[in-house]
């Protein structure tokens, strides 16, 4: 039987190994991590209040330059994609390439 990370006494029973007490103490959930690996978050994942990004870049998805494009936009807070980013669909000159 697995015991409360936090108070050592009480069998676990609710997310981030905690018991039912401990969970519902204010101040005491968000000193344990999530436990499960549908929790776990990185950066640029899940950003809710993210600002979207003030304008939208022409580098093609995969490219050196996007990916630095990317991390810039994570640095400075803002939202990953922006809705007229380049994409490998309409560029004409990808199409006749090859």
């Amino acid at each position: 039987m697995k015991r409360c990370r936090h108070c050592r006494r009480k069998r676990v029973t609710r997310p981030r190994g905690l018991c039912w007490d401990c969970y519902y103490l204010p101040g005491v959930r968000e000193l344990y991590p999530a436990t499960s690996k549908y929790g776990q978050r990185g950066p640029g994942i899940s950003r809710r209040h993210a600002v979207p990004p003030p304008f939208p870049t022409n580098a093609l998805p995969g490219s050196p330059e996007k990916i630095q494009v990317l991390t810039q936009r994570l640095e400075h807070g803002f939202d990953l994609w922006h809705p007229n980013d380049a994409t490998l669909d309409g560029g004409a000159e990808l199409s006749e390439a090859g």
